[in-house]
């Protein structure tokens, strides 16, 4: 398990869900950025941001399994 996901499964869902929109609006900023035809200042930025929203989501999904189950 990598350091981000340990990080991200510390979090409760609330804080899941805040970094989630978080990184939704950073997301969209970013892909704004690019069709606009700005070049980024992080052009990995992108792609750090898919995943970290994937791993959240993936968390929270996790969780929710795990609930209807007990």
């Amino acid at each position: 398990m990598s350091k981000t996901m340990k990080e991200l499964s510390n979090l409760n869902d609330e804080g899941l869900q805040g970094k989630l929109a978080e990184l939704q609006k950073e997301l969209m900023k970013d892909y704004a950025q690019v069709a606009t035809g700005t070049i980024p200042k992080n052009p990995g930025q992108i792609r750090r941001s898919k995943r970290t929203i994937a791993r959240i989501l993936t968390i929270l999904n996790q969780r929710r399994k795990q609930k209807t189950k007990a």
